[in-house]
């Protein structure tokens, strides 16, 4: 199969969730970087090195069985010359069941080779609960922990 030439990470990211939505190995794997040092994080799971790895994961997500969709909010992306990094909030729709409730939160790298922007790495994990309501009254002046990352 002849990979497509994408002319930008955007052309790439669409035929990236294209190829999901149809479990579509061949096409998702024309998307990828042909280079060992490409990764992948499925939700909930161990990072994937390597690009017979990434094929093989992505092969047992597309034998599960589920037909997924996806909308894609909350776009963030930096870009530069040679790479581009996108943040997106990934709502899925499993056909049959109806929208996963909580949405993914999906980072995907790009990067510009001979051959067109190819994705070099992908993470989804789930996103962080909706915000908590605001405080109650008086609730500012209450010691808050700091959170460290």
């Amino acid at each position: 199969m002849k990979k497509a030439l994408y002319a930008n990470s955007q052309e790439a990211e669409a035929a990236f969730y294209d190829a999901f939505s149809k479990n579509d190995l061949e096409s998702m794997m024309a998307v990828w970087a042909d280079d060992d040092d490409v990764y992948c994080v499925h939700p909930g799971a161990a990072r994937i090195s390597g690009v017979e790895n990434v094929r093989e994961s992505w092969k047992r997500v597309f034998n599960s069985g589920q037909t997924l969709s996806f909308q894609l909010r909350a776009r963030h992306e930096v870009h530069g010359m040679m790479i581009a990094v996108h943040s997106v909030y990934e709502q899925i729709t499993v056909a049959g069941q109806g929208p996963v409730r909580n949405a993914m939160l999906a980072t995907n790298i790009y990067l510009r080779t001979d051959q067109g922007w190819r994705m070099v790495a992908h993470h989804s994990s789930p996103a962080p609960a909706a915000p908590a309501a605001a405080p109650a009254p008086g609730a500012e002046n209450r010691r808050t922990p700091k959170t460290l990352h």
